[in-house]
């Protein structure tokens, strides 16, 4: 039988605790401060916790800050997942319409500040700063044996799904984009895709309110052309 190696590659590590420790007089109060706004928001822990499938296929415990109700439904959201993979849909989420969001919930998703925490799982070897995202344990269940291809890289908090499209891209696309990731991963792709996140996050945050305003139907009715670079090209973008 074999065995893959589940440690993250040494030269990562040392990028990524170099990183966190420089940061860390950024992060760290920017946590407390999400963390004292979750509290007035809403009742109950800041955090929440879930499994995924992390590096070679290890399942681990990811860390988020919570932005929905306490005990909120999560099936109806598992269902529109697998409908969107077996559509092939772009992977809108459901964040304009969620009555499971707290007051605070749709902007701390919009923004990234939900996925802060994982910070956390970061320094505990769980995850990486770059790579592709990790899914839940049942996303997983339902791939195909190439779409688990993606998992050969360690998971990261950012990836080249999230700086070229994300919402916007297709679930064949984001696995596309994954593996691409996965077979040209280097230090100079990585701090490419670390540059680039902070205007992704930025376009992100602009189309979340954009997507409220249309359905409160104070949208001013113009569209926004989106596009999704060639996957051939993406390492001389980046």
């Amino acid at each position: 039988m074999l065995v893959f190696e589940t440690r993250l590659p040494r030269s990562k590590r040392v990028v990524d605790l170099g990183i966190l420790l420089c940061t860390a007089p950024i992060w760290l109060p920017l946590m407390a401060l999400v963390t004292g706004l979750i509290k007035v928001a809403s009742r109950g822990p800041a955090f929440y916790r879930q499994r995924r499938i992390g590096f070679r296929g290890k399942e681990f415990m990811i860390f988020k800050f919570r932005s929905m109700h306490v005990n909120a439904e999560t099936h109806a959201h598992e269902q529109y997942v697998e409908q969107l993979m077996m559509a092939d849909s772009p992977m809108t989420k459901l964040d304009a319409s969620d009555p499971r969001l707290i007051p605070c919930g749709r902007f701390l998703r919009a923004t990234g500040l939900d996925e802060l925490p994982q910070l956390f799982n970061v320094l505990r070897g769980d995850m990486s700063l770059v790579g592709p995202r990790p899914c839940t344990v049942v996303e997983y269940q339902r791939y195909r044996p190439e779409h688990r291809a993606r998992v050969n890289a360690p998971p990261g908090l950012t990836g080249l799904w999230q700086v070229n499209g994300k919402n916007s891209t297709t679930f064949s696309e984001m696995i596309a984009m994954d593996i691409f990731y996965v077979e040209n991963r280097s230090l100079s792709l990585d701090l490419g895709i670390i540059w680039k996140t902070f205007p992704a996050i930025l376009r992100q945050t602009r189309e979340s309110s954009d997507a409220v305003r249309a359905r409160s139907g104070k949208a001013s009715g113009e569209t926004v052309a989106c596009h999704t670079p060639s996957f051939e090209r993406l390492g001389e973008r980046i």
